[in-house]
Formats: C-alpha cells, sequence, structure tokens
C-alpha cells in the first residue's frame, strides 16, 4: 500500500475537498469491545469527518467493513446493541462444553464454525448499505480524489482486513493479497475477508485454502501478527500527506497490551502467553512512536474481555460512551492536550515532506 500512498499523497486535494475533513482510518481488534469503535466513530461523523479508507482486525474488520460500505455510525450503534453476542459462539449446543471444546480443537482446529458472523453481517450490509450491490469488494470500489491518479486494480478498494497466513508464516492484506490465493480481490465476498479477520485461534475454527502453490494454508485472526495496522496507508517519508489517517484503539494509554507479563503455569498458558506475544510484538514497533500515539483515540474498555459475548446492557452502554468520550477529548482536547489538527501534525512530524 505504501507504494500506492506514494503516488496519492504528494499533492493536495481539489479545493472543493478540504484535506481536513477527508480521513484514512485504522481500527484495532477487541472481540466483543468493538461496540466502543462504533461511539467513537458517531463522534467522527459529528464532526463534520468522512471516512476515505479504512483498515482494521477483528472486531475492526466488523466495524470498518460497515463505514466502508456506507453505513452511517448512527445506523451501527443500533445494530451493534441489538446484537445478541452470545451467538458469535455458534455451532451445535455442546460446543461450550469443556470436553467438547477439546476434541473440536483437536478435530477442527478450533471451537466455533463462526457460520453466525457471516451471515450476521452479510445481513447488516444488504440491510443497510447504499453501496451493496453483490456483497463482495467490487462494492467497496475506491478511486482517487484526483482523477489525474491511478491506483493498482488490487489495492482500488475502500476496505482492508488483516489475516494471518499460519501457514506461510505471513501478514496478509486483503483484499489485495487474494491474488496470492488465485482469487480475484473484487470478486470475493467481504463478508469471507472479515471471517478470517475475526478468527481468533482455538476459539473459531480457521479458514483453509489453497496458496499459489497449491499447498494447503491455514488462516486465522490478522490480529495475531497485526492488531492495529497504523501505517497501513501512511505516504513514504518525504511525502506529504494529503489528509490525516487517524487510529483508534481499545486500550487506555500507548502502551497497553504491549511487553505485558505472561504467568506460564503449563501447556494452555504457555500456548496463549506465545499468543498474546505475538499479537503485541508487531505494532509495538509502531504504536510506541509518538508520530502514531499523536494520531490515534485510545479508548479505555475497563476489564471487559474479547471474548466476553455475555455482555451485559449497561456493559454496552460503558464502551460505547467511552469510545464517544475518547473521540470528543481527542478532536476538541482536554487538559493540557490540545485538540487534534492536522497541520500541527504536519508541523511536528512530517515537517521534511515535500
Amino acid at each position: 500500500m505504501k507504494g500506492v500512498e506514494e503516488d496519492r499523497s504528494s499533492s493536495s486535494l481539489p479545493s472543493s475537498d478540504p484535506a481536513g475533513k477527508r480521513l484514512d482510518l485504522v481500527l484495532e481488534g477487541g472481540g466483543v469491545k468493538g461496540i466502543a469503535l462504533v461511539g467513537a466513530l458517531e463522534v467522527l461523523e459529528e464532526h463534520g469527518y468522512r471516512v476515505n479508507r479504512v483498515a482494521g482486525s477483528s472486531a475492526g474488520a466488523i466495524a470498518g467493513s460497515m463505514v466502508a460500505a456506507g453505513i452511517a455510525p448512527s445506523t451501527m450503534t443500533g445494530i451493534m446493541q441489538e446484537l445478541d453476542y452470545s451467538r458469535f459462539q455458534d455451532g451445535r449446543r455442546w460446543n461450550r462444553y469443556l470436553p467438547i471444546q477439546v476434541v473440536s480443537v483437536l478435530r477442527r482446529k478450533g471451537i466455533y464454525p463462526g457460520r453466525f458472523v457471516e451471515d450476521w453481517l452479510e445481513e447488516q450490509l444488504r440491510t443497510h448499505s447504499p453501496l451493496y450491490r453483490t456483497g463482495t469488494f467490487a462494492d467497496l470500489a475506491y478511486a482517487d480524489p484526483d482523477p489525474a491518479r491511478t491506483v493498482p486494480a488490487n489495492e482500488a478498494f475502500r476496505l482492508v482486513v488483516t489475516a494471518s497466513d499460519i501457514s506461510n508464516g505471513r501478514l496478509r492484506f486483503l483484499p489485495r493479497d487474494f491474488e496470492d490465493y488465485h482469487r480475484s480481490p473484487g470478486e470475493q465476498r467481504i463478508v469471507d475477508a472479515v471471517r478470517i479477520s475475526m478468527s481468533i485461534p482455538f476459539f473459531f475454527r480457521p479458514v483453509g485454502w489453497k496458496d499459489s502453490d497449491g499447498r494447503p494454508t491455514w488462516l486465522v485472526d490478522g490480529g495475531m501478527l497485526s492488531n492495529f495496522p497504523i501505517t497501513q496507508f501512511d505516504a513514504p517519508a518525504g511525502v506529504r500527506p494529503r489528509w490525516p489517517t487517524l487510529g483508534i484503539k481499545l486500550s487506555q494509554r500507548p502502551d497497553a497490551a504491549l511487553g505485558v507479563a505472561n504467568r506460564i503455569t503449563g501447556t494452555v498458558s504457555f500456548g496463549v502467553a506465545i499468543l498474546r506475544t505475538m499479537m503485541g510484538f508487531y505494532d509495538g514497533m509502531h504504536i510506541e512512536s509518538a508520530d502514531a500515539v499523536s494520531r490515534t483515540i485510545f479508548i479505555d474498555t475497563g476489564a471487559v474481555g474479547t471474548t466476553q459475548f455475555d455482555l451485559t446492557t449497561a456493559e454496552r452502554d460503558m464502551l460505547h460512551r467511552r469510545g464517544r468520550e475518547a473521540a470528543e477529548k481527542f478532536l476538541d482536547g482536554s487538559g493540557n492536550r490540545a485538540g487534534w489538527d492536522f497541520e500541527r501534525y504536519i508541523e511536528q512530524f512530517r515537517a521534511q515532506a515535500v
């Protein structure tokens, strides 16, 4: 994507399309905590911002797909408040018993099929998206606002979601990397990419495809390698961004969940520790920079867990409220912190850009 951004970011937007109100978004994954993302999105919309492109992982991919499809954040709030999160734990009723879960992991590499997510998201896109035609990435086609600029065909989409190819040990960006599996990016279903991105290892069954060499390949949660791809749309060094890229992170401070100590008492905790370390390291290289911190909305999601599918109404309201509060403080300023200003960001972090 960086090569594309170099082509798209070296000149100003047309005067009729002010850069200050157009933005790219990067949304962190976080399971059920994703309703906090929607609260922040509401505030961005109320402040007049328009989303150009969006990248995300897991819950960020779910919210991002709706935003990219033109669904208003206020509508998204109603959707998420009505969602029965317990239905994410789909499949047969006895899947919730530990012995059956162990067998499911051993035989199918995951407990829950994940079909409910696909069906539910497809229904939301079909019902609420003004762009819905086929349910494929062709519905989310992207063209640069400057007609003189072109975008490579495999990257000309408003949505990017991350996936972890554990067979090849690679981070994948969909739909661009669909080509590595002999699949045309524009012909693939949006919900299939999102389903892959939210496939929490062992919790949801991974998706099995074949790579370009015909070898079986397993794809899981993009958050395993990058849960917060903040640099996805960044212009290269020396190139002035035409509009901002903002991130929304489901933690109250930049270093949350990075370098967290893991207590290892056995095989299971050992495996969990490996996953947590992997998920934090890649993003830690980016979010620890002052540049990334300055353009990221940090949301305190309290003690709510990623797979806490029995959320109470009060917990849902708390997550949504904190998402709004965090976005308002970021945009308007709070205490000693000034509100978001794109030109100040350019002066501080891209002063050498041309």
